[in-house]
């Protein structure tokens, strides 16, 4: 099963500091892609070239993709995303704890590592012309994503601070997609 766990990184068009998806621009899209167990990034003149590999994928995978990746993503790819399942790391989390965590305070709980930086700086190395600190930022994102998605395959459970507390969340991940999915996808526009 072809699966690309992926992450964006954004830029807002507006001086706002808050992040409304319909005010952010595209800078990056980090992918991972479990059938050539490779990291590439595009920024967004290279979409084209990810386009293909994203609609040969039997499952997306993210944290907090379903509304804030894949609707931005959408903006740029001339077909429709959401039409390929996905797997928000984040919308499974939710449904157990009924409300949001960070990726960072699940990440250092789960595998004793945090974050290697944050959104609004990743804005601030982009303004600043330093686009490979924000390809790394973003794998970064991407590395820990897929490997909370490993570990809650093999464990069923990721985990989380609270207070001074770790906690489990139990996930149903039976109910994730582990063959491919038979469908004919292609939206894209010839190179």
């Amino acid at each position: 099963m072809r699966e690309i766990t992926f992450d964006i990184e954004t830029i807002s068009k507006t001086a706002s500091h808050r992040v409304d998806p319909s005010e952010q621009e595209l800078t990056v899209v980090v992918i991972h892609d479990s059938q050539t167990n490779e990291y590439t990034s595009y920024i967004k003149e290279e979409l084209p070239k990810l386009w293909p590999i994203l609609e040969k994928a039997d499952m997306l995978i993210g944290f907090n993709s379903n509304t804030f990746d894949i609707p931005i993503l959408n903006r740029y790819y001339p077909g429709d995303l959401s039409q390929i399942l996905s797997l928000d790391l984040l919308v499974e989390v939710q449904k157990v704890l009924g409300r949001r965590i960070r990726l960072d305070l699940i990440a250092r709980a789960t595998l004793g590592v945090g974050k290697s930086g944050e959104g609004l700086k990743a804005m601030e190395w982009w303004r600043n012309g330093e686009v490979e600190k924000v390809r790394a930022y973003c794998t970064d994102d991407v590395r820990i994503t897929r490997k909370l998605y490993e570990y809650a395959l093999e464990h069923g459970v990721l985990k989380y601070k609270d207070l001074h507390t770790t906690r489990d969340i139990k996930l149903n991940t039976d109910s994730w997609p582990q063959q491919p999915i038979d469908r004919e996808f292609t939206h894209t526009l010839p190179l």
